[in-house]
């Protein structure tokens, strides 16, 4: 995110009254206006219930708005150096709730990651699940690279090819049981972020355990030790 972006969005958040916070220290600022009737203090009490405080120990402040990062990434949401800005068109307060999980999680991951990924557990069970798709995406008969799913770190090109080529109606049914979610199998980073959800949103722990069990184990550790 650009220097202007960031002085762009505290200057804005200036201008607004906020009185909502998250976990009693974490202000969140609407810029833009949210749906009519959104309950927004509804999606903080829900993330709370949802997520042991001591996990957004990097999170500084919530933005709500149009900000030009989500918009060129068509993203609904996005986390970066200490602040999770959300997009304010939403459909639903659970959307909205499963966002800020999502993003928790990549503060999860930036505090925590060189314990989590030391040991290439994670990745190796990452970079076996790719290996599949693709065996799976060829022989679907889609023209696919290996050195393209051996990479762990995200990709735009890559992104672009499992949503636009494959799609990810067809990606879902090819990855049932590799993944948790279709969107999992982006990037390292978003498998970690997938997973968190899993277990703190979805409370899938058991599916989790059983289809990725390293990541699993992770995640349970943080649990103890964050």
């Amino acid at each position: 995110m650009s220097n202007n972006l960031k002085t762009y969005i505290s200057e804005s958040a200036k201008k607004v009254t906020s009185n909502k916070y998250l976990f009693g220290n974490i202000q969140v600022f609407v810029k833009d206006p949210l749906p009519e009737d959104f309950d927004l203090s509804a999606v903080m009490s829900s993330v709370e219930k949802l997520i042991p405080s001591r996990f957004v120990r990097n999170v500084e402040v919530v933005y709500i708005g149009q900000f030009e990062t989500l918009i060129r990434r068509d993203l609904d949401a996005a986390y970066h150096d200490g602040a999770i800005y959300l997009s304010n068109e939403q459909d639903n307060t659970e959307d909205m709730i499963d966002d800020i999980v999502h993003e928790i999680a990549h503060a999860v991951e930036e505090a925590e990651g060189l314990e989590m990924y030391s040991d290439n557990e994670i990745e190796r069970e990452f970079l076996g699940k790719r290996q599949r798709l693709h065996d799976l995406l060829k022989a679907e008969g889609y023209d696919v690279d290996i050195r393209d799913f051996m990479n762990p770190e995200y990709s735009q090109e890559f992104d672009n090819f499992l949503d636009d080529t494959v799609g990810y109606p067809t990606l879902t049914s090819i990855s049932m049981g590799l993944f948790f979610s279709p969107y999992a199998a982006t990037s390292l980073r978003e498998y970690f972020a997938n997973g968190f959800e899993a277990v703190y949103y979805h409370r899938e722990n058991t599916y989790l355990k059983k289809i990725s069990p390293k990541l699993y184990n992770k995640i349970e550790n943080l649990s103890y030790n964050a």
